[in-house]
């Protein structure tokens, strides 16, 4: 049985184990070194106050997480958010990602977020390390590609490109209700 859920910190060393497969063996994830427990505990709870993070279970088993945190950085930023996903290498194509992203953009939704934001590794010659899948994937779920960065990131030796994908959830209106984050519920 498939189940979406809130992720807590009892989560952490099971999405941080799939997190690492794709620090140490693609360039899905510009970040070069694992980060170890505490500093994944860390960012985890900086994000869970505001945003939602949710991990996707089979049968109790973790398959994948998503979750929604700050875009940029100023206030008046807030209406946006970046999302982020990682399923375990042996989950892709099992329809976990859209599921995830669906009930990701319908909290976010909720919360009052207009736009969501992903920033994705892409290259021109797909290799062992990086094909554009992810791009493919936020492409078929509705995100647009906003803008290029090119050959600026390095890992394994190699440069990779990064493209910032866009998606609009909600109605851009002149007087927006304040979105409520999860700290104030």
């Amino acid at each position: 049985m498939i189940t979406i859920r809130d992720a807590t910190e009892n989560d952490a060393e099971d999405l941080l184990n799939i997190y690492a497969y794709y620090v140490e063996s693609t360039a899905i994830s510009f970040e070069i070194t694992k980060p170890s427990l505490n500093e994944f505990e860390k960012r985890f709870r900086e994000i869970k106050d505001h945003y939602p993070y949710l991990v996707i279970e089979d049968d109790g088993i973790i398959k994948g997480y998503s979750y929604a945190h700050l875009f940029v950085g100023r206030e008046a930023y807030s209406y946006s958010a970046e999302t982020t996903i990682y399923l375990a290498p042996d989950s892709g194509g099992l329809g976990y990602g859209k599921r995830l992203y669906e009930e990701l953009e319908n909290r976010l939704k909720q919360m009052g977020i207009t736009n969501l934001y992903a920033c994705i590794g892409v290259t021109d010659k797909e290799d062992e390390y990086l094909t554009n899948n992810s791009r493919d994937f936020h492409n078929h779920i509705g995100y647009k590609t906003v803008g290029m960065f090119k050959k600026c990131g390095r890992k394994f030796g190699r440069w990779y490109d990064m493209i910032w994908m866009e998606k609009c959830i909600g109605d851009h209106v002149d007087n927006p209700v304040p979105v409520k984050w999860r700290s104030d519920t």
